[in-house]
């Protein structure tokens, strides 16, 4: 079976783009089988399926529109490109459609987990729900492989991964890398229709572009929020890790349990991984500023191919 692209294919040039926030200190946002049979038809139907429903809906009205006479056309003479407008108006005008973050979260959410950590104490296991035993992390081949933090996973004697259709699976970490602070994690179990997420390229983005983070802050989700690049390239050192560098910066709202999680464009592809929060008074939330691992750093980290 053909593997799904981990890369988009686009490629739009940027302006070269640099700043730093070296030496603020931020604080990360604290976590908490067979493969699928599905073709790419199918996928891209499932993706674009809202997408389709409004074309639908222009169809169907235009033809309403035609039965009604509304545009008093006489017998025989040609459907004009003036009658094909007037009916795309009317279903925009009579249409609710979705926002761009709408349809991006739409293309991402199948391919969103939720990490639980468990945690042992010395009368056994117990579930921790509270913010530092949950994270966020994203499907990225069609085999299960979850791509998330290194923070969201170290030290967890057992993890434990929530598939979009409500799935539980136990999960084992595969390959990591301390210093991106990225791990590849793999379920012992996947649904049958499991939709990997579509890797992106910062390369792409230039500051102000719309983007949305997706993920479980504080347990709660999947959760959506949507913001702007506000910068490039930027530096940080978590309190308890290694100065990351090269990241991307954004103002869509993000807050522990949101690490792993996926910050992707309105395409719907996967630009980096939400790794941490702006703290400077070390307050465990969100005030503005959050950074996110790119997908190129992270690949390289992984070994990940860029297609």
């Amino acid at each position: 079976m053909r593997r799904a692209a981990l890369y988009s294919s686009r490629a739009v040039p940027r302006p070269p783009a640099s700043g730093s926030a070296a030496g603020v200190v931020a604080q990360p946002a604290s976590p908490g089988a067979a493969p699928s049979d599905a073709g790419p038809l199918r996928r891209w139907a499932r993706r674009y399926e809202r997408l389709l429903l409004v074309l639908t809906g222009v169809l169907v009205s235009l033809a309403a529109v035609l039965a009604l006479g509304g545009f008093q056309s006489r017998p025989g003479t040609a459907l004009s490109q003036e009658d094909i407008d007037a009916a795309v108006v009317h279903t925009l005008v009579t249409k609710d459609l979705p926002s761009r973050s709408a349809r991006a979260a739409a293309a991402i959410l199948p391919s969103i987990v939720r990490i639980r950590r468990d945690i042992f104490t010395p009368t056994g296991p117990r579930i921790a729900e509270a913010e530092l035993g949950i994270g966020t992390g994203v499907v990225i081949k069609e085999d299960g492989t979850i791509l998330t933090n290194w923070h969201v996973v170290d030290g967890a004697p057992r993890l434990t991964v929530t598939f979009f259709d409500g799935m539980d699976s136990p999960a084992v970490v595969v390959s990591k890398s301390e210093a991106k602070d990225i791990a590849l994690i793999k379920p012992l179990n996947i649904p049958d229709d499991l939709q990997p997420a579509t890797l992106g390229s910062s390369t792409q983005v230039v500051l102000g572009d719309e983007v949305i983070a997706v993920g479980f802050p504080f347990g709660m989700g999947p959760s959506v929020s949507s913001g702007v690049v506000s910068g490039l390239n930027r530096d940080f050192e978590p309190d308890d890790g290694p100065m990351l560098h090269g990241l991307i910066q954004f103002d869509a709202a993000v807050n522990p349990g949101n690490s792993g999680g996926p910050l992707a464009n309105m395409a719907g592809e996967i630009l980096g991984v939400v790794t941490a929060v702006f703290n400077p008074h070390g307050d465990r939330t969100f005030i503005g500023i959050g950074f996110a691992v790119t997908m190129e750093s992270a690949g390289l980290a992984l070994g990940i191919p860029p297609f």
